[in-house]
């Protein structure tokens, strides 16, 4: 086994990814697979938090096009974010992997209440940290959250699972001839508008050098390979070039 390159890292992952071929809601397969996952990644010694969309359950931005007030569709998101976070902390523990959810919203029956210092203490002792309810603000999305708490935990690299295995210039599913990037600066991220994260999320990573990577998280084993340094998926960094 190769040693981590990565010491501390933030796994982000959509809401849809839970739903599996459903569609809509948890499907448990899937959970369970996520949870084995992780739970191998932590035999490397390596320190795991994860931000979770809640897509799968409701989108607040669809709401609010829909004509519901956006910040109450906002905050309507961010709990679907806290019933994912649940569900994969039961996966986790059901697989004796030690976790705590932290919210930014106040909910102190079902999670802890998010404090930088003490989301760095449980991974220091090595608990997986899952982190719900984006950043306690509407108008901001997981994606926002995920990098903003990266930074603050001092995270290593942002992982991306999606349903593809990189960053493409078009749609693969709709586009056979699109082109699947290796590498990508941030500015080319942002200049191409490409739909990899939030231009917020993308602009903060840039503005603190914290590279993100892009990567096909249906694929068994490819959290660990990430880790151990194989190149999967789509580097966003600074130093990347485009190819």
């Amino acid at each position: 086994m190769n040693p981590p390159q990565y010491r501390r890292i933030l796994l982000k992952i959509s809401g849809e990814m839970l739903a599996g071929d459903q569609g809509y809601g948890i499907q448990p397969s899937i959970l369970d697979n996520l949870a084995s996952e992780i739970s191998d990644v932590m035999t490397m010694d390596v320190e795991v938090a994860l931000v979770i969309g809640g897509g799968n359950i409701f989108r607040g931005l669809a709401a609010s096009a829909s004509g519901m007030e956006r910040a109450s569709a906002d905050y309507m998101g961010m709990l679907a974010t806290l019933l994912n976070a649940l569900a994969l902390q039961n996966a986790l523990e059901a697989k004796d992997v030690a976790t705590r959810v932290l919210s930014a919203i106040e909910m102190r029956q079902l999670a802890e209440g998010y404090i930088r210092r003490r989301a760095i203490r449980h991974l220091e002792k090595k608990r997986v940290v899952i982190f719900a309810a984006g950043t306690g603000n509407p108008y901001f999305t997981t994606d926002t959250a995920a990098a903003l708490r990266a930074m603050e935990i001092g995270a290593d690299v942002i992982l991306k699972g999606t349903k593809v295995d990189g960053i493409y210039d078009a749609d693969p599913v709709t586009n056979p001839e699109a082109k699947r990037f290796t590498e990508l600066p941030f500015l080319s991220v942002l200049n191409k508008n490409l739909k990899v994260m939030d231009a917020t999320a993308i602009t903060l990573c840039m503005d603190n050098n914290l590279p993100i990577i892009v990567f096909d998280l249906t694929t068994s084993g490819n959290i660990r390979r990430l880790i151990e340094g194989q190149t999967i998926g789509t580097l966003v960094a600074h130093n990347a070039t485009i190819q």
